[in-house]
């Protein structure tokens, strides 16, 4: 519940369907996926977030400061939350 994970994954056009199967593999199950992609908040594929879906994750994507807030608050909410943080 409580590790922190090497993503290699240097700017939000690396975040595919490949890049998110290590969140696919966490146990406990993740419910929420938080991505963080940098200064702003960009853009995924929408075949990719639907992937994610399908395997009954939610994905919230916001800048890298709001998704850090957001991911604490899911935490003290006792959610099964993973992050993906790309520095500003």
């Amino acid at each position: 519940p409580r590790s922190i994970l090497q993503w290699n994954v240097g700017s939000h056009r690396d975040i595919s369907h490949e890049s998110l199967s290590l969140f696919r593999l966490l146990e406990p199950r993740v419910e929420i996926l938080v991505l963080g992609t940098g200064d702003r908040v960009e853009r995924l594929h929408p075949a990719t977030l639907k992937q994610m879906r399908e395997c009954g994750i939610a994905v919230e994507v916001q800048d890298t400061p709001n998704a850090c807030a957001t991911f604490n608050f899911l935490m003290s909410e006792k959610r099964m939350v993973a992050a993906g943080l790309i520095p500003p």
